[in-house]
């Protein structure tokens, strides 16, 4: 089951970019954002491989497309190496004003020439690794070599790269030679990670070399074997989303679990994806809330009235299996189900006559359990015990509910 949220924040030239927030189930040992490779998408088979690995472990990984590219908004054309960097920075930004410190920069091919250049700027990250990465940007331009010419000449040129075509302008081959990238890992302060594949024919690894050499400690390398450039094994994917979790670990504390009763705030924030989607925090856990499409939502998770008939059923259930421990008794497996609508007050049957003449509509949740092995005789036990759950009661009584504006 995937636990990821569809995003949408605001890049370096305004445009708003797309990404996507891959959530572990339980505690989250650090936040990571993930650059892909150039003219790639955070969507490429590697990138989700690595992303669903690394959430396996605990990390939270943020993947987006930068401006012009995948499902971002924006021309591809009006970019350069330096706008990459500066949306890089843009999706660190979002996260830890959204959700929390950004620890972890992982870039592949031009996406980790991005992290290194970026990774000394950003005071929280502490660990950085790279996948195929150039030692310099202006490594790309062999990928639009036969259209350099007419680059240079016209000052544009349509160049097919990776069998797509982009429009490529002068200012970016101005740009990819005037940003130094070997400079900028000099001044990294943060842990280095570099992966290379040693028969990567895309970027040789003597890129490796380079970068590795211009770093300070700590630093690592790890040659990626028989890999391709874009890791289209899958066994190349995991094998360094196992690594990267493995060599952050030293440098990220450990995830610690909270507890309920350590925190009683629940968080509900709009992701900005579609018009309804909020994300719900809760200690460790987090959920999507949403509307059905037929009101305009995505259909992404359970609406607030799904929420609270859910609440009903489980502490109906729960309520049930407590009371059946204490008592000794065998029950079976318990099951609600809990549906939620408005009737006329004339037509609920438990409301007060004062509220039937009132003609008012009134909420109503009819909730039907189910528990196998259970005894005829405790029948009506059951339906007492089921009245007496504190979600019960607090739909039943009226609540008091202090709103602040902060």
């Amino acid at each position: 089951m995937d636990n990821t949220l569809k995003i949408s924040f605001e890049g370096s030239t305004g445009e708003p970019l797309a990404a996507k927030l891959d959530l572990p189930f339980g505690p989250i040992r650090a936040y990571a954002v993930f650059a892909h490779c150039f003219t790639c998408s955070k969507d490429l088979v590697a990138v989700r491989t690595i992303s669903r690995a690394l959430v396996a472990k605990g990390f939270a990984v943020f993947r987006f497309d930068f401006t012009g590219l995948g499902s971002s908004d924006g021309e591809f054309a009006n970019t350069n190496f330096s706008s990459n960097i500066e949306d890089l920075k843009a999706a660190v930004d979002f996260v830890e004003k959204t959700y929390g410190p950004v620890e972890v920069l992982i870039g592949h091919s031009l996406g980790g020439a991005a992290v290194l250049s970026a990774g000394a700027d950003l005071d929280n990250v502490v660990a950085v690794a790279t996948i195929g990465a150039p030692s310099e940007a202006s490594h790309v331009a062999h990928l639009f070599e036969e259209s350099l010419d007419e680059i240079n000449s016209t000052g544009e040129a349509e160049a097919s790269i990776g069998g797509r075509k982009f429009k490529v302008k002068k200012q970016f081959l101005d740009n990819i030679n005037a940003v130094s990238v070997q400079k900028c890992v000099n001044n990294l302060g943060s842990a280095l990670l570099v992966l290379h594949s040693p028969v990567d024919k895309i970027v040789g690894i003597e890129n490796a070399k380079v970068i590795f050499d211009s770093a300070r400690h700590p630093k690592s390398f790890v040659s990626l074997n028989k890999a391709d450039h874009l890791l289209s094994n899958t066994s190349d994917s995991n094998y360094v989303a196992e690594v990267i979790s493995a060599w952050a670990s030293q440098y990220v504390a450990e995830a610690k679990p909270e507890s309920h009763e350590d925190n009683q705030v629940v968080k509900v924030v709009e992701t900005g994806e579609g018009k309804f989607q909020n994300l719900m925090h809760k200690g460790n856990f987090h959920i999507l809330a949403d509307e059905p499409t037929s009101v305009g939502g995505l259909d992404s998770g359970p609406s607030p009235y799904d929420l609270l008939a859910m609440s009903l059923g489980a502490c109906t259930s729960m309520t049930l299996r407590m009371y059946s421990n204490h008592k000794n008794l065998d029950f079976g497996k318990i099951s609600v189900d809990v549906s939620h609508t408005r009737v006329h007050a004339k037509d609920c049957e438990s409301c007060s006559q004062e509220l039937k003449d009132s003609n008012a509509m009134v909420d109503q949740f009819e909730r039907v359990i189910s528990i196998e092995n259970l005894p005829e005789e405790l029948t009506k036990k059951v339906l007492e015990i089921a009245d007496k759950c504190p979600v019960h009661k607090t739909l039943e009584a009226k609540a008091n509910v202090l709103t602040t504006l902060e």
